[in-house]
């Protein structure tokens, strides 16, 4: 479909355009970048919040999901070509050329400046700068440079991805404090499991779209033996906010807990690879992340 096509006005009722926009924001993964940025906020806090405080919180929450969304569908127009040959991707709006290259970058622009304008005025300066070098590291430093080039993009990439709780912390706070960056490494260590579960499955889309993920560069055995690897390493990783006496007992056996089933999944799919058990594995990562979060949360209102 050639770009004039595409942007033509007659070609698609406005409700159907909204929605190819909406798509490209990467609903999914904004909303979990905002639970974790909430966490990070409502853990920065002592005691509940304050009207003042929930309407900082609210103004974070919004500025943030709209830089989220901007980095996401920014990373739709770099990756247009990428995404037209994997099947998971190939029917985002970009790849199917039904937005244009224009339409898609002054879209991400336009929620990119917004959300740093609310973040300026009603957060802090701090918030801002930390949010707009988090776009920077995910659309510029991991899409453009990382992703095409090293099957350890993941990893390193992995610490734009990471920072929601510290934009959250920061917003509350206006200051990074170790309580902050310990979320930060819990995300950090998360993400190579998670996303490599997905990408054992999906190895034939990746090898197709030419990236060099590390089970189409190192292949399946070595990609699942890094999973299990890196679960270990979480599960430990988990254990700094107890050690910290950030959290208590009650985070402390849900980190236990649920860290034993991630590794258990991991040793299942190390030992008998299967894709639907690598499917599983990746949709665990998910509830994983967010039950072991909202532990945090319970345990910072409910101290024992």
């Amino acid at each position: 479909m050639t770009e004039s096509v595409a942007s033509s006005p007659a070609a698609m009722s406005l409700p159907s355009r909204f929605k190819q926009f909406y798509v490209l924001t990467k609903p999914r993964v904004v909303q979990l970048i905002v639970f974790c940025a909430v966490i990070g906020m409502l853990l920065a806090v002592p005691g509940m919040p304050t009207q003042a405080e929930a309407l900082t919180a609210l103004a974070a929450c919004i500025g943030i999901w709209l830089v989220a969304g901007a980095a996401a569908a920014f990373n739709c127009l770099i990756e247009q070509q990428i995404d037209s040959r994997m099947k998971r991707t190939a029917w985002r709006p970009t790849a199917r050329g039904e937005l244009t290259k224009t339409q898609t970058l002054l879209f991400s622009a336009g929620l990119c400046i917004l959300g740093m304008v609310i973040l300026i005025v009603w957060v802090n300066a701090l918030t801002m700068w930390l949010t707009l070098a988090t776009f920077v590291g995910y659309a510029i430093i991991y899409t453009v440079v990382l992703k095409p080039l090293t099957p350890q993009n993941i990893v390193i990439g992995g610490a734009s991805g990471a920072m929601p709780p510290v934009l959250g912390w920061a917003a509350m706070r206006g200051s990074v404090d170790p309580e902050a960056w310990m979320l930060c490494l819990i995300i950090f260590l998360w993400t190579p499991p998670h996303f490599w579960a997905l990408a054992l499955y999906r190895v034939e889309d990746y090898a197709r779209a030419g990236l060099p993920m590390l089970p189409v560069t190192h292949g399946n055995e070595f990609t699942r033996l890094h999973v299990l690897l890196y679960t270990f390493v979480l599960l430990a990783g988990t254990l700094l906010p107890f050690v910290y006496q950030m959290s208590g007992w009650i985070y402390l056996v849900s980190a236990l807990v649920l860290g034993l089933w991630f590794v258990a999944y991991a040793f299942r799919l190390w030992r008998h690879y299967s894709d639907e058990l690598a499917r599983q594995t990746f949709k665990f990562s998910i509830i994983y992340l967010m039950l072991l979060f909202a532990a945090l949360l319970v345990d910072h209102y409910v101290p024992i």
